[in-house]
């Protein structure tokens, strides 16, 4: 009895088995048929624009183009420059004279002009080392657009890791970025090409998508090490034509007030503001805010650090590129940026991490171009310490390199244009010599000077240099190197 009940039980199952198996090509089936139904009907819908999507039977306008005119053909603007035109000897031996017979110029004074080519046609104590002031901008820059990549930026970068404790660590790095903005980024300028704000809006977006609302902030400002200023500027006082480089700065750490306001041209720079002498600190501070601003809660304070090891950024703003950067430096005579660009240049040749380390760079990168370095001593990169000298033979040299295509261009093209830019742009006493002088001009206390190159009227270019030291007028001397410089376009 026990064993037929469990047979008939067997048997059933059996059967439900089967019809089981019978059923699921049926479900299968009816599934696949409406699923193509519905993804039938929706297309229908679409087609018909009963529903919204990609797919219409309505007409679709085209774009008619008209047939371009046809292209003009270009005048010439500016005709091949000869560089083989050579300089009346003569002529330029008595503008030197003249030079150093004007009121005001004194005795310690050096000159020097040479043609296209490096001919010297006329000189005076070429040979003897002056303090060149700012014209040592000249040979750093030189230096560093033939070392660097000069199409390359500054990336200012946040980095996101946690604690052992799973705490959220946000790390900000700069790469050396001292113009960035508090605001947007800003396409337009190269003062604030990179914004903080920008920074801020991608990092809290980065953040978000990772359900994080509040972190603690670190920021390596580790680049240049601990030595950043020259020795001779270390407690001189210059605040307002030097502040430390560093690894991020807001503005070159300009600090406008109602005497000095901000211009509205971020790219102008006018009078001189006191410099901030703690840039990344202002940076982290006002980073913070902007965080805050967009929902992310800053934990306890800020701490100096560096960088997790192996981690993409979450987020990056880019600088101006090194080229537009160096014009921004030689344009406004940058102390800072000087200094940073003779530091950039040590890394990169794998000088020490220092002042020396950058002077050092320049002067092996300027030997490696063959420009004459005899009597060259650098207390810095800008000219701003005391200590420095060079002859005017090493200036002349810069610029006659200057007028070569090739390797280091970004060095001429700062340099400031007679009646239309930079610290020379009054700097002529005949309209005829405006846009023709190219030049980068020097100022301190005892010393006035100034180097560049020349588009001549009749022809062919030229380079100069000249350095005034200790002169008995320093206004009158400088208004003698503005008739000199005027008068070297009709050599």
């Amino acid at each position: 009895m026990a064993s037929a009940a469990v047979a008939r039980r067997g048997r059933r199952s059996s059967r439900r088995r089967s019809r089981g198996v019978l059923r699921r090509p049926i479900v299968v089936t009816v599934s696949a048929l409406t699923t193509i139904a519905l993804f039938v009907g929706y297309c229908i819908g679409d087609i018909t624009d009963v529903i919204p999507g990609p797919l219409t039977l309505a007409a679709v306008s085209v774009p008619v183009y008209g047939d371009p005119e046809q292209a003009k053909t270009a005048g010439t603007i500016v005709g091949d420059l000869d560089l083989t035109k050579t300089i009346d000897s003569e002529a330029a031996a008595k503008l030197v004279n003249s030079l150093l017979t004007a009121e005001g110029v004194g005795s310690d004074t050096s000159v020097i002009i040479t043609d296209a080519q490096g001919n010297v046609a006329a000189e005076h104590e070429a040979g003897t080392p002056r303090e060149p002031a700012s014209t040592m901008k000249t040979l750093t820059a030189l230096a560093a657009s033939s070392t660097l990549d000069m199409s390359s930026t500054l990336d200012t970068q946040t980095f996101l890791s946690q604690n052992a404790d799973g705490t959220n660590v946000l790390t900000i790095k700069g790469n050396g970025d001292m113009l960035l903005s508090a605001g947007t980024n800003d396409p337009e300028h190269t003062n604030g090409r990179a914004g903080l704000g920008s920074l801020a809006q991608s990092t809290a977006a980065a953040l978000a998508q990772r359900g994080i609302t509040a972190v603690r902030l670190h920021y390596d400002d580790t680049l240049f090490g601990t030595v950043r200023l020259p020795d001779a500027l270390v407690d001189a006082g210059y605040t307002m034509y030097a502040t430390p480089v560093s690894s991020m700065a807001i503005d070159g750490g300009r600090q406008y007030t109602a005497d000095t306001p901000a211009p509205a041209d971020p790219d102008d720079s006018p009078g001189y503001p006191e410099l901030s002498q703690n840039t990344a600190v202002d940076v982290v501070s006002t980073f913070v805010r902007l965080l805050g601003e967009q929902g992310i809660t800053v934990e306890g304070e800020p701490s100096a650090g560096t960088a997790p090891d192996g981690l993409s950024p979450i987020a990056s703003v880019s600088s101006a590129t090194l080229a537009e950067i160096m014009a921004y430096t030689l344009r406004h005579s940058d102390n800072t940026l000087a200094e940073e660009f003779g530091r950039l240049t040590a890394l990169a040749a794998g000088q020490e991490n220092s002042p020396k380390g950058a002077t050092a760079a320049v002067r092996a990168a300027l030997n490696q171009l063959g420009i004459d370095t005899t009597g060259l001593t650098m207390a810095d990169c800008s000219g701003l310490s005391d200590g420095s000298s060079l002859t005017v033979r090493t200036l002349v040299a810069v610029q006659q390199h200057n007028l070569k295509a090739g390797s280091g261009a970004a060095a001429a093209e700062g340099l400031s244009v007679s009646g239309l830019t930079g610290t020379a742009s009054n700097r002529y006493t005949d309209d005829d010599a405006a846009g023709l002088l190219r030049v980068k001009t020097g100022s301190l206390g005892t010393v006035t000077s100034m180097a560049g190159n020349v588009s001549r009227t009749n022809g062919g270019a030229l380079a100069f240099a000249v350095v005034v030291n200790n002169p008995d007028d320093m206004t009158a001397a400088r208004a003698a190197i503005d008739a000199f410089i005027t008068a070297l376009v009709k050599l």
